[in-house]
């Protein structure tokens, strides 16, 4: 007969289970997105002083910056430091999202990851899905403990305008989808 772990604590029955020489996993309240994470949203955003179209929803969704968008008007502008110090308080805001959906350890790659991810679709997206009241794929594996699966579920995340991001070849969105092979990569910690 196995041995009941029911009443052990979810982090200890996972530290057990981790690979060998890799830190365990940490709660969610001690993670913070980390400095590499952060470069990694600005640089895949990149920077635009003045407030442009999304590619995909036009100027219905208004950016600037280093991608933000919340109450983002045409016509607005910024300069780098303002834009970075955005961008700062919109990963806390997605970090907030996430640790309200996420309910599993992470390690600090996976973390980062998803906290990009977020940056990238919206928390409400990351956590349901776009189903109102729903669950997305992803957080329903993460929080199954299914980690590669939860990482694997980043690539479901291809496409834009109705378009398959993932086709070879394609011309419109092809760096959506190689951005998600990056956030894979780094997801399952084989990041470059």
């Amino acid at each position: 007969m196995g041995k009941d772990t029911s009443r052990t604590p979810f982090f200890i029955r996972h530290r057990r289970g981790r690979e060998r020489g890799q830190a365990p996993r940490q709660l969610l309240a001690v993670l913070a997105l980390s400095a590499a994470g952060l470069v990694g949203i600005v640089a895949r955003e990149g920077y635009s002083d003045k407030a442009y179209p999304d590619p995909v929803l036009g100027t219905a969704v208004p950016t600037i910056g280093f991608g933000s968008t919340e109450g983002v008007r045409m016509g607005d502008t910024t300069t780098p430091v303002p834009a970075l110090q955005r961008a700062l308080r919109d990963v806390q805001t997605y970090e907030h999202a996430l640790k309200q959906c996420v309910k599993v350890p992470l390690h600090q790659h996976e973390y980062d990851a998803y906290v990009s991810l977020a940056y990238n679709i919206g928390a409400s997206n990351f956590c349901t899905g776009g189903r109102k009241g729903g669950t997305s794929v992803l957080v329903q594996r993460l929080n199954a403990g299914d980690y590669a699966g939860a990482c694997d579920a980043i690539l479901g995340w291809k496409y834009a305008g109705g378009i398959d991001c993932s086709i070879p070849g394609n011309r419109s969105c092809a760096g959506l989808w190689k951005d998600r092979l990056r956030m894979h990569a780094q997801c399952k910690g084989n990041a470059s």
